[in-house]
């Protein structure tokens, strides 16, 4: 159990860039990626915004024949994944060595395909359920389109452990290429915005109009985003052999279930994540340089993990910032984009912003680098993410 696992490899498919140096620089210059949303009619909704992707061509990264058999997400998710595969200069057609594995993390899967059939069920139509669509809709697509698309025959895995389900895949592979099971793993989160998400987040939470403000005293609530964020985990033995770029290393992990209200986080819990984190990962508070929070901007989340955040780390106020505040909630992509985040800020010495931030809470009595990017040596960092059920899972990288 002594194996480095290092990050070589990054793609990304967002509201403020559609790979990873727009993504960047998009972050750093403090972009909102809120816009209304196109891919529907929100006309019966009460809200119109989320963070949506508007210029996504899938043909740009997968043929036309094979795209038309996907969903949204596995589009979203065979982007980032070519793209991350040509940032860690991998082959990109020929990755069939059974000890590369996918795992892909999502909270809806392909429930915009769901919405499509849905509405021709209602219409009676019923012949117009194609093979297309059945195959397309199906939970499991998203991991087997990437691995089919790109050929990798090791472990194939969908975990949909909604909110935190990016951090979850990444921290699954990290135990399996340090027992030696795997030598290298492609793991991220994908999701696409569907009208289900979009009305069931607004009955579930205060849902914000149109600006999501993560630890700001006037915060309104969360806004839905969409994305993929994908990275490419491989031991440091294997990456140091091929003469990688390496990001990031991953240093350990700490997980948690609240096990109480399945909306309503408990502090308790997202501070035994956060203490397990470090402790596996033999790193000690004070030596956390930057926290990518949860930071949703909803009332009752954020008040949790600024007040789980100050009792892990005696009041110390460490930067944490939400880049939830540009992009939206993208569910099961959030974390694994923050992830993204958390290596480019290693590797840059520079953090992104929480913007939208103009009034102080003092139930939020954090440092969370308001509306302006910050420069910053960081060799540690902590990456929360908080889902449905008191599912924690933070994860710590380190330089």
């Amino acid at each position: 159990m002594d194996k480095k696992v290092v990050v070589t490899g990054m793609g990304v498919i967002s509201a403020i860039g559609l790979d990873r140096h727009e993504f960047w620089r998009s972050l750093l210059a403090g972009k909102p990626g809120i816009s209304k949303v196109s891919l529907f009619d929100t006309s019966g909704f009460k809200r119109h915004c989320a963070g949506e992707i508007k210029d996504f061509d899938a043909t740009s990264f997968i043929p036309a024949k094979q795209a038309q058999f996907m969903g949204r997400a596995s589009q979203f998710a065979c982007a980032a994944v070519k793209m991350a595969l040509q940032d860690a200069k991998l082959d990109i057609g020929g990755l069939k060595n059974p000890a590369c594995g996918v795992f892909i993390g999502t909270t809806m899967s392909e429930a915009s395909v769901l919405d499509i059939s849905c509405q021709r069920l209602l219409k009676d139509d019923l012949d117009a359920i194609t093979k297309k669509l059945m195959l397309s809709v199906l939970s499991a697509s998203l991991p087997r389109n990437v691995g089919t698309h790109f050929k990798i025959k090791g472990n194939n895995l969908l975990i949909p452990c909604a909110c935190a389900a990016g951090n979850y895949t990444i921290v699954n592979a990290f135990d399996l290429i340090r027992r030696g099971e795997i030598d290298m793993a492609i793991v991220g989160g994908a999701e696409a915005l569907s009208r289900v998400a979009f009305q069931g987040f607004q009955r579930l939470y205060a849902m914000a109009e149109d600006t999501c403000a993560p630890f700001d005293q006037d915060r309104q609530g969360m806004l839905l985003g969409e994305g993929a964020g994908v990275l490419v985990l491989e031991s440091g033995e294997q990456a140091k052999k091929r003469k990688a770029d390496i990001y990031a290393e991953v240093l350990g992990y700490g997980l948690s279930c609240d096990a109480g209200h399945i909306t309503i986080p408990a502090k308790e819990g997202i501070a035994k994540a956060m203490a397990k984190a470090l402790k596996n990962s033999r790193t000690i508070p004070c030596d956390i340089d930057y926290i990518s929070a949860h930071g949703t901007g909803t009332s009752a989340n954020d008040k949790a993990e600024a007040q789980a955040v100050n009792s892990v780390f005696g009041g110390r106020k460490v930067p944490m910032s939400s880049i939830k505040s540009m992009l939206g909630h993208s569910l099961g992509a959030a974390s694994a984009l923050e992830a993204i985040a958390c290596c480019l800020a290693i590797k840059t010495g520079n953090v992104p912003p929480t913007i939208n931030f103009r009034t102080p809470d003092p139930d939020c009595d954090v440092d969370c680098v308001p509306n302006q990017a910050r420069a910053l040596a960081v060799r540690r960092c902590l990456n929360n993410a908080f889902a449905f059920g008191g599912n924690n899972c933070c994860v710590v990288f380190g330089a």
